[in-house]
């Protein structure tokens, strides 16, 4: 029995029982520039259904369904279920709405700061890791969720009793009366599909409303390169 079939096996075993992992765990940080061990780590997960979900713009590596295990779990009503974790729709909302606010401009801020980095020609500036997420992650004001977003997402019982769930889930952390970054926040939701249906759709003029003090401005820069690049485009057309 090889130490890379030990090291996969202690992976994926500590992913399933503890749901994450840090990137910066031993085990992991070195499967992450193992091929070998990830591979296998890969293999591991795939005898019973599952598939490393791993982001560069995370904290955290978790595992989710392969899609043809997804049918066999769920069967064809949760497939076609707008979720498979029983949220309700008011809380599927209120997950979008956090992500859009938390997840959004924390991609911004690292972007930002990798392209500052290659701006100011340092040396082995392509080396350079990206910012940790929990450096660039705004933390939300509940109050300021409240105040912007109550009317359309079931006032403050329904999204307090929401906010729970999202934590039980790992989307969120509750730090008093902030709303911070979970575990899964930017894991389990696809950015390349959620951001352009996010940014091009109806809920950027809602987003446009929020005053939270951290996430605010970065949505609104977003949103202001977005139509300064469509601009740009019409004009070269």
């Amino acid at each position: 029995m090889s130490s890379h079939f030990d090291d996969a096996a202690s992976l994926a075993a500590q992913l399933l029982a503890r749901r994450w992992l840090p990137r910066s765990h031993p085990l992991m940080k070195r499967a992450l520039i193992d091929a070998e061990l990830w591979d296998e780590l890969g293999r591991r997960l795939a005898g019973v259904g599952l598939r490393v979900v791993d982001n560069v713009y995370a904290d955290q590596v978790t595992v989710a369904l392969l899609r043809p295990a997804e049918s066999a779990v769920f069967g064809e009503g949760g497939l076609n279920a707008n979720n498979n974790l029983d949220l309700p729709r008011d809380g599927v909302s209120l997950l979008v709405v956090l992500w859009s606010l938390i997840v959004l401009p924390k991609r911004q801020r690292q972007i930002s700061r990798a392209d500052l980095v290659d701006d100011q020609g340092e040396m082995f500036a392509k080396d350079k890791p990206l910012p940790a997420a929990a450096s660039v992650s705004p933390t939300l004001s509940y109050r300021s969720l409240l105040a912007d977003f109550g009317d359309q997402l079931g006032k403050k019982l329904r999204i307090g009793a929401n906010l729970k769930l999202l934590e039980r889930h790992g989307f969120i952390l509750r730090r008093g009366e902030d709303i911070a970054e979970g575990p899964l926040l930017d894991l389990l939701l696809d950015y390349d599909q959620l951001a352009p249906r996010i940014l091009d759709g109806a809920l950027a003029d809602v987003l446009a409303r929020a005053t939270d003090p951290l996430a605010a401005p970065v949505i609104a820069e977003i949103q202001a390169a977005r139509r300064e690049g469509e601009a740009a485009q019409e004009e070269g057309a």
